[in-house]
């Protein structure tokens, strides 16, 4: 499971009022609900992207500090997939990014930078 954090400034409230409706829209039907830390987040069993088996999403609250977008992508094997299939590659990786950037405020760059200095701020020192 990967969290992202908002833009400085922003919460996940103000860029995602419904987040239940928001991952409907983007992936499809809620199947269930699963727990993460104490939050809810919302399981899409069966998305409308081929290339997706399960997508995990949801807001995971922290006291004390700005919730998290919480998300776990589940994709098939690309060798498994069929022509038509593969074809709808490229709209899932389009709707992954739409999805995060609407939630976060953030591109992939932006994402990409921010989870290398949280793993350089862990590593210990030497």
């Amino acid at each position: 499971m990967k969290e992202y954090k908002m833009r400085r400034g922003e919460t996940l409230d103000e860029r995602v009022p419904d987040m239940e409706s928001y991952v409907e829209e983007m992936f499809g039907p809620i199947t269930e609900t699963m727990d993460y830390k104490g939050s809810d987040l919302y399981v899409v069993g069966e998305p409308s992207n081929p290339v997706f088996e399960k997508i995990v999403a949801g807001a995971v609250e922290y006291s004390g500090k700005k919730d998290k977008l919480a998300v776990e992508f589940h994709e098939r094997d690309p060798t498994e997939l069929g022509p038509d299939e593969l074809e709808a590659a490229g709209d899932a990786v389009d709707a992954k990014n739409t999805f995060l950037l609407e939630a976060t405020g953030r591109d992939a760059k932006s994402r990409r930078d921010s989870l290398k200095r949280s793993v350089e701020d862990e590593s210990p020192d030497y």
